[in-house]
């Protein structure tokens, strides 16, 4: 990992395309502004664990529990 300091105001940048800049320092947390193409896909990381949880828990689920589930749903 590499660890860079960056004071609000300043920034860095990966690759030729993407800039991200220290809008912001506070007691709660730091805010920060990112530029790069459209293409590149930015997500926080506890979206990418959440996703990767559910498609997990999306394979453990047996067809038959599924059924069962849609069975009962039907019922009320």
């Amino acid at each position: 990992m590499l660890i860079i300091r960056r004071r609000a105001g300043e920034s860095l940048l990966i690759g030729d395309d993407v800039e991200i800049e220290v809008m912001e320092v506070g007691a709660g947390g730091v805010k920060l502004g990112i530029t790069a193409p459209r293409e590149v896909l930015i997500l926080r990381s506890e979206i990418r664990l959440a996703e990767q949880e559910n498609l997990t828990a999306m394979r453990t689920v047996s067809s038959s529990s599924v059924a069962a589930l849609v069975a009962r749903f039907r019922k009320r």
